[in-house]
């Protein structure tokens, strides 16, 4: 077994082997901790959810030369900026702001698609102001 600090050092990563098949496959070990419930627009609570996230930024990443590496630490930094704000609850709204700051970094592409949803533009003036805003 192989055991070292992931590239991010917020997990610790380890190399095994099967005693059965022998092959190799990792594991991610991350510390056990409390993120904040998130608030929908209607007022329900629900647990924050890390595939839930992962779900939203693939879908506006679909055929993005985008690695799966760099996803990851995206949803590392914004689980980092939800542990160090401290909060019990936060509203839908800024966790899709932490998105989208996020996306933006990756692929403007994707943060336009992510961003046009989100923001449920009402029409096209809408949307060309915020690609306009991407292409400067």
């Amino acid at each position: 077994m192989e055991t070292r600090i992931s590239e991010d050092g917020v997990s610790i990563r380890r190399r095994r082997q099967c005693g059965s098949c022998e092959k190799r496959f990792t594991t991610y070990e991350r510390p056990d901790v409390s993120f904040p419930a998130i608030v929908k627009k209607d007022g329900r609570r629900i647990e924050y959810e890390r595939s839930k996230l992962l779900a939203s930024m693939k879908l506006a990443l679909r055929k993005r030369p985008v690695s799966t590496g760099r996803v990851d630490g995206a949803i590392e930094h914004i689980e980092e900026k939800l542990l160090s704000m401290g909060l019990r609850e936060l509203p839908s709204a800024r966790l899709g702001e932490l998105v989208m700051g996020e996306l933006k970094k990756l692929d403007k592409v994707a943060y336009v698609r992510f961003a046009s949803v989100y923001r449920s533009f009402e029409d096209i003036d809408e949307f060309k102001t915020l690609v306009d805003e991407v292409g400067r």
